[in-house]
């Protein structure tokens, strides 16, 4: 991956702003990915989360806290749409190696870090998701990369 990539993860506006809902993205490769999770995190603000808003103000008055349950969302519905309805498989990162390098397999300090969590159920992915969810909108967090491995993941290798 390059550096653009290592740098990316899901970053919001500022809450209660006009564009509290929206993902900030920069020029280049994970644009695609994030405006594939922007128009999930619309669909959930405006249909889905229970609200006395109109449907504008629904987006306007989005808190920090509906803005990480927006993205648990989105990513959740995606993950479970690529597993086939059946499965989500979600990747996070920890501080222990899990693949130990060899061949010819250069390491780069992230793969070999990662470790898998599956999901039978998208309410139980959704959670999981927001109760980590610094690991796919914290600075530094390489959360567009976790998301991207986690679809791979989802939908296996095979398909």
């Amino acid at each position: 991956f390059t550096c653009e990539w290592a740098q990316a993860y899901f970053r919001f506006r500022k809450p209660y702003s006009d564009l509290a809902y929206a993902l900030e993205a920069e020029k280049g490769g994970t644009r695609s990915i994030l405006m594939a999770v922007q128009a999930y995190i619309v669909k959930y603000l405006l249909f889905v989360r229970n609200t006395e808003y109109t449907h504008l103000e629904r987006l306007c008055r989005t808190s920090r806290r509906e803005q990480g349950e927006a993205l648990a969302a989105a990513l959740a519905d995606i993950l479970w749409a690529a597993g086939g309805g059946g499965r989500a498989v979600i990747c996070l990162l920890t501080p222990t190696l899990h693949l130990m390098p060899s061949g010819d397999y250069k390491p780069d300090s992230f793969t070999e870090r990662i470790q898998l969590f599956e999901f039978s159920e998208k309410a139980a992915a959704q959670e999981f998701i927001f109760d980590h969810i610094k690991s796919f909108k914290g600075e530094g967090s390489h959360g567009v990369i976790l998301f991207l491995y986690s679809l791979l993941f989802s939908r296996t290798l095979e398909r």
